[in-house]
């Protein structure tokens, strides 16, 4: 039996077949096309990722025996999404993405119409530009009639629904809207009319894993089998802790893409003023029984990509840049890099805020100012990981990473130097495509549970240790806890 695992990113797209062992047999990647408006708003082409998605289902499928795939799972960027035409399906806007800012004075709409800590305690969220009603608000300014007969699907919902025909939504994507209600696990009607929002603007919502429908007759010319069946997985992040097995409380791991994210799993409860005052986000985990919190920053990878654009001559490679850091030598730049490139997040969320190095000297090279921004980036999780340590009162000793960003090796030892902790790095190559693959087998009965999946697919799996030199670590947390966040504090650069 063979699953099939896609996932919609912000920099790339990719769709990866899955043996029941976890083991990946074939893959394909496109880049996700970021376009912009001449208002300097930013979206994707929902036909272009589409006929993306499809072309590589098809590009995989020919390297496998097709005949036996059984299910299809959907992970995606989290709060991303478009107005559907509830009648022909078709879109009716393009995909926002939730980098884009435009909806910053809706975010603060939101705030205004409700208490936010209430707002916090129905949604586990804190308002922001990158949620999927700010986003459905500005679109509304921008065409009042732009909501008629519409419905709202994330990006995984998206490519689901272009699979069966069925419009739905998972518990983990809704928990990001801020219009579901994560302790009823439903749409919360009274804030939509209060918002005099459609009362059936989202559809139905279900578990991560849940079966959707079956590949349809629309989707025939992708040559699978009719017999399989669709979930979606959820949050990208989210369908990450299947691979790396981050699925009971205490356990912890970072996400390293385009934005960063530590994420760490606990039992189901409810939220308090504690859990609000830390900025940090909640929401229903694919587990039954369990959530997770979470913090970001959201240009971490970015950072690395921004860098690597304005310095690079003319294209600088990963392993150039490597080499320039290592050139540098043990131990601190000296230079503070604050990673605001598109503003703040927890513990000080601020949409305002702006990027900035500061400690330049003549004496810094080009391998200084890369460095730098691998430091900052790291100081700014450290704050996250400091942030959740103190609200859960654990000591999170073991912390798991992923993604892209674990190819540069030096960002890993700054990490582990930093926060004083022996990283374990997963040798998986994409994790959250592996972890949307798994909960669809979960769905399709491959394995009697999202635990199952985890624990059966832990076969294919090794890991590396990442430690750290004492050293390094008492040089890390002086500046850390000397300058790097005492001039955070002062630090408000804005437009």
């Amino acid at each position: 039996m063979l699953m099939i695992g896609i996932d919609i990113g912000t920099t790339n797209s990719k769709v990866g077949i899955f043996d029941a062992s976890g083991r990946m047999l074939s893959q394909a990647s496109r880049q996700t096309q970021l376009y912009v408006h001449g208002d300097a708003s930013t979206y994707f082409d929902p036909l272009r990722i589409w006929a993306d998605v499809a072309g590589m289902i098809k590009e995989t499928a020919a390297k496998v025996d097709a005949a036996r795939i059984v299910s299809i799972g959907i992970t995606s960027m989290a709060e991303s999404g478009l107005l559907l035409d509830r009648s022909t399906g078709k879109p009716i806007t393009e995909i926002v993405p939730w980098s884009d800012t435009s909806s910053a004075p809706q975010a603060k709409l939101l705030e205004a119409e409700d208490d936010p800590f209430a707002r916090f305690l129905a949604s586990g969220l804190q308002p922001s530009y990158k949620l999927s009603l700010a986003k459905i608000l500005w679109l509304k300014q921008r065409d009042p009639t732009v909501l008629r007969n519409a419905v709202w699907l994330s990006v995984a919902g998206y490519i689901a629904y272009r699979l069966t025909g069925v419009m739905a939504f998972d518990y983990t994507l809704a928990a990001r809207t801020y219009a579901f209600d994560i302790r009823t696990r439903t749409w919360d009607k009274e804030w939509l009319g209060h918002l005099k929002l459609p009362l059936d603007l989202f559809p139905e919502a279900f578990p991560s894993g849940h079966v959707i429908g079956h590949v349809s007759g629309a989707a025939a010319h992708l040559d699978l089998p009719r017999s399989a069946v669709v979930c979606i997985g959820g949050h990208d992040h989210l369908c990450a802790s299947l691979a790396v097995e981050a699925l009971n409380p205490g356990d912890v791991y970072n996400s390293m893409g385009t934005a960063e994210t530590l994420v760490g799993v606990m039992e189901e409860r409810e939220l308090h003023s504690r859990d609000y005052d830390s900025k940090l986000a909640f929401g229903l985990h694919p587990v039954e029984g369990r959530m997770f919190w979470m913090g970001s920053n959201s240009a971490s990878g970015g950072s690395v990509e921004w860098i690597r654009s304005v310095m690079g001559l003319p294209h600088l490679t990963y392993d150039a840049l490597e080499q320039e850091v290592l050139d540098c030598g043990q131990g601190p730049t000296g230079i503070l890099y604050y990673p605001f490139l598109a503003g703040s997040g927890p513990p000080k969320p601020d949409a305002e805020a702006k990027a900035a190095f500061i400690g330049l000297t003549q004496g810094h090279s080009r391998g200084h100012l890369f460095k730098a921004v691998l430091e900052g980036t790291s100081y700014q999780m450290e704050r996250v990981r400091e942030t959740a340590a103190g609200l859960l009162e654990a000591p999170m000793e073991r912390i798991r990473v992923t993604g892209g960003g674990t190819r540069l090796a030096p960002w890993l030892r700054i990490k582990a130097a930093l926060s004083g902790r022996s990283l374990e790095v997963p040798e998986i190559r994409e994790a959250s495509l592996m972890g949307a693959a798994l909960l669809s087998g979960a769905g399709s009965g491959v394995y009697s549970s999202p635990q199952e999946a985890a624990t059966h697919a832990n076969i294919a799996r090794r890991t590396k240790s990442i430690p750290f030199r004492e050293k390094e670590h008492s040089a890390y947390r002086d500046i850390y806890e000397s300058q790097y966040i005492p001039i955070s504090h002062h630090l408000r650069l804005r437009k």
